[in-house]
């Protein structure tokens, strides 16, 4: 290959490397291929959904996985695909068709789903498609969509299963409701704010004697439905009323006093209204009391005909306006007060919701939760970081029956029919099948579709158009690795577990990795609705895609949230540009591979740099695949960036210039095979984790018929070659050479200028024999070893395990100039230091200074003092 740039540019080999690993087909698996198979899923990401860090996150951790077993002779399958997403797609269609200036409501639902599909084939790729950006290596033949036609059916023969078996039954309860999209949602799609409101004290007078109970509530346009007045009872000042009849304001219903223990005597008045249709207590309530259930919302949140007449209509704030300002006028507003409370907001209509009584489809979960809670308690399925097994836990135990049914168009449409003009609620009129009746002409089918969450439930085998035998599914299933967020444990993570084990026998993966959350410097968790969050794509452009996907393995450790700044992808850049011209030094000074000896033909020859970094490079092997093993995504990063960095680059480069640079030709060969070995060896750790770059390089160092790196086979540990005294004496040298150039920089010697080591010391062999490593390194020039030998006038002094190192400066700098100014910025440090010193000691300013402006007071404070310790030590050394 041509000579490598001075500089990497990660877009002229991102596409390229790319399109050659398509082209080759080795992304794609082959089930019948006789390997042992690793396979892992893609949570797949909504079809309306652009690629978020939260995706280059987890995507980049199932790469790592993924091209690592590749590289481990697996046959690594990596099944990719969106989902449909019924809530955000229809919200997406809505909106392309408000803009196109039709009338839903004219549509009927074939030519509503048409408008879907069109809306999906025009921008439901566009996160694949940034995927393959970031390197993602899918295996994207086997792309799916939940709602393809293979996919389709297997969700539907889900339902018919769990109908047969009795699992699956239809009930009349409140649900959570989103006024937006005018369908149920579940628990886990409502998010709770802390909102700043009111609590109103309404007086509710007896029918038949003087006085009234006061009642408390945050949503007093919701007394148009109570049914009772509830009261603690044993509270001693309410008790007395139970039974007693009262006359419901701005209605002309007569309600009863019930006694509930529920109810809290400390809440507000010690009075509770009762509204069984729209709240979850007062629901259980009302069946307890045999009350009446009123519902006096449309799907739309606005007020129905079950309201007196001047309500009718009204959206729910408005009817809440207009109920304060009716209950004011017949001095029946007691109270009005500021008050903060919790209030449920649909996740995707953006609205507080509505507890609304309606006809649903329910799934029983105790039966599929218990063998899905012993899986992971058993440890069949691993948990990392560990502590979600509690969460986890917590949810099977207390878990409810599952609301599958949405009251929408796009999705899964529940396969059920009535028959025509029959009782729907008697068994024989009702026909649930994946085809549907024979004779359709007397048949209406179910209008809900099922929640998207009860599609994706089946992805680890519906995938493979299970209930249908194949060899992938019997090859693929279960998958060995599932990379989630936490936030979808009990939607997406818990129901897959009980769909394998219920409808395959088995769990669908050994390990699930819960992500890191990405927040900004505040704190705040990345969102676009926050506008904190970064485009990827943005980030990619300027850093590359193998710094992101690098950068962002190495801040983010496992179980801990990260504080995430575009700015923090310099350390990938900074490290791709490091090992670029590492790569680029190594190829410029060796010759063609071909002509290279290979490592093992060269091994008698080893003297101790070689020994050194060939026992690091195995202990660095030891330490990757145990960190990966152990799910430790950013310490196995670490560990190939510090040996990289620092071992490779910092020190096996310089140490071989020495060869390189000199005359000894055997020598020169010797180090030429080991700094090329052990380079492509980095790369090999490397590329799961950055793949562009390492198979640019690999490309430019490899021997002609080498296999591309992505199926290069994975380093192996030789601990034979593993050398501890190698590594020790090597760790010596370098805490000299380092002491020696620390001096050299705190006292400002010019690199032109080699300093002189005078060594105290028994044992000098040390010095004898890597002698010329040393001076070179430390840019070093005459070197005494004495056990008697005093301190020179004018030295440094270092101690290295027990030795006495001098360094002296005479002749390198001029002392006396040195000294003073030393001493005037001592001076010159001391003043600031005092003054910073006396404002800190200052109550007054502790109390009203923004804490920004302490935190940045104490920080100068502990950096002069830094300073200060630095330049008292250079004196004593010039003194």
């Amino acid at each position: 290959m041509e000579k490598l740039d001075k500089v990497f540019l990660p877009e002229a080999v991102e596409n390229r490397w790319y399109n050659h690993w398509m082209k080759n087909k080795y992304f794609h698996a082959v089930s019948e291929s006789g390997k042992q198979p690793y396979t892992i899923v893609i949570p797949p990401p909504n079809v309306t959904g652009i690629l978020t860090m939260g995706h280059v996150l987890n995507t980049t951790i199932q790469d790592v996985l993924i091209r690592k077993a590749r590289m481990e002779g697996y046959e690594s399958c990596w099944i990719p695909g969106t989902d449909h997403a019924s809530i955000a797609t229809e919200a997406k269609v809505m909106e392309m068709l408000k803009e196109k200036k039709i009338d839903t409501e004219s549509l009927t639902r074939e030519e509503f789903l048409k408008y879907s599909w069109e809306w999906k084939e025009k921008y439901g790729g566009i996160i694949i498609q940034q995927l393959k950006k970031l390197g993602c290596s899918c295996d994207w033949e086997r792309e799916k969509f939940t709602m393809d036609e293979g996919y389709s059916h297997a969700v539907l023969e889900a339902f018919v299963m769990l109908y047969k078996k009795g699992l699956v039954y239809r009930g009349h309860r409140l649900v959570n409701w989103c006024p937006i999209s005018q369908s149920a949602i579940s628990d886990e799609e409502v998010n709770h704010k802390e909102v700043q409101g009111y609590l109103w004290t309404i007086r509710y007078p007896f029918k038949d004697e003087d006085g009234a109970l006061e009642v408390a509530t945050t949503r007093p346009e919701t007394m148009l439905g109570d049914s009772a007045v509830a009261v603690h009872p044993q509270d001693e000042r309410f008790k007395k009323y139970i039974g007693k009849k009262i006359k419901l304001p701005l209605t002309d219903r007569i309600i009863p006093v019930i006694g509930d223990e529920f109810v809290d005597p400390d809440f507000g008045t010690g009075c509770v209204k009762v509204t069984p249709s729209h709240d979850p207590n007062d629901f259980e309530m009302g069946k307890r009391h045999s009350l009446d259930f009123i519902s006096i919302m449309n799907p739309d949140a606005r007020m129905n005909e079950n309201v007196p007449d001047k309500f009718k209509g009204l959206t729910r704030e408005n009817a809440r306006k207009q109920v304060i300002e009716d209950l004011k006028k017949l001095y029946l507003l007691r109270n009005e007060k500021s008050y903060t409370h919790s209030v449920g907001y649909s996740e995707r209509g953006g609205v507080p919701i509505e507890y609304y009584l309606s006809e649903q489809w329910y799934l029983k979960m105790d039966t599929l939760a218990e063998p899905a809670k012993k899986a992971v308690k058993n440890g069949d399925i691993q948990f990392h970081p560990s502590h979600w097994v509690k969460t986890y836990d917590h949810w099977l135990k207390n878990i409810k029956d599952w609301c599958i049914s949405r009251q929408l168009l796009w999705g899964h449409r529940i396969p059920v029919w009535y028959k025509k003009g029959e009782n729907a609620s008697l068994p024989e009129n009702i026909h649930v099948s994946v085809n549907g009746p024979k004779d359709p002409e007397y048949w209406e089918q179910d209008k809900d579709v099922l929640d998207t969450w009860a599609s994706s439930w089946i992805w680890p085998f519906g995938v493979h158009d299970w209930p249908e035998s194949s060899n992938d599914l019997i090859s693929f299933y279960p998958t060995n690795a599932l990379v989630t967020g936490p936030d979808i444990i009990f939607f997406w993570v818990a129901r897959m577990i009980m769909a394998g084990i219920e409808f395959m026998e088995d769990i669908p993966f050994k390990d699930v990795y819960f992500t890191s959350i990405l927040r900004d410097e505040k704190g705040r968790k990345l969102s676009k609705s926050l506008g904190n969050s970064p485009d990827p794509l943005d980030i990619i452009k300027k850093y590359g895609a193998d710094a992101v996907r690098f950068s962002i393995l190495l801040i983010s450790p496992q179980g801990m949230d990260v504080l995430f700044s575009p700015d923090r992808m310099e350390l990938g850049r900074n490290f791709m540009n490091k090992l670029w011209n590492a790569a680029r030094f190594v190829k410029m000074n060796t010759p063609s591979p071909e002509l290279l000896p290979e490592m093992k033909e060269v091994e008698s020859e080893f003297q101790l740099p070689e020994k050194w970094i060939v026992s690091k490079l195995n202990n660095t092997i030891i330490e990757v695949n145990r960190r990966i093993n152990k799910f430790q995504f950013n310490e196995a990063v670490k560990v190939i960036y510090d040996f990289t960095w620092s071992d490779y680059c910092d020190w096996m480069i310089e140490v071989s210039k020495i060869s390189f640079y000199g005359e000894d030709e055997r020598r020169k060969r010797c180090l030429q095979s080991v700094t090329v070995s052990v380079l492509k060896q980095i790369l090999c750790l490397l590329h799961p984790f950055s793949p562009f770059i390492t198979e640019e390089l690999w490309h430019q160092i490899k021997i002609e018929d080498e296999d591309d790196i992505i199926v290069t086979k994975w380093p192996e540990c030789d601990e034979n070659k593993i050398d501890v005294d190698a590594e020790d004496t090597m760790t010596l040298l370098q805490d000299i050479i380092t002491s020696v150039r620390s001096v050299r920089s705190r006292m400002g010697v010019p690199p032109s200028k080699k300093a002189d080591l005078v060594i105290r010391t028994d044992d000098g062999e040390i010095f004898d024999i890597y002698k010329h490593i040393i001076q070179f390194l430390g840019r070093v020039g005459s070197i005494t070893v004495d056990s008697n030998v005093g301190k020179p006038p004018h030295s440094a002094t270092i101690v290295v395990r027990g030795m006495e190192l001098f360094v002296p400066l005479e002749g390198l700098i001029d002392i006396d100039l040195e000294k003073t100014r030393l001493e005037k910025r001592k001076e010159e440090l001391t003043g600031h230091y005092e003054s910073v010193l006396k404002t800190m000691n200052n109550k007054s300013f502790l109390e009203k200074a923004p804490l920004a402006v302490v935190e940045n007071k104490k920080k100068k404070l502990n950096e002069m003092n830094l300073e200060l310790e630095k330049l008292v030590s250079n004196l004593e050394m010039l003194n």
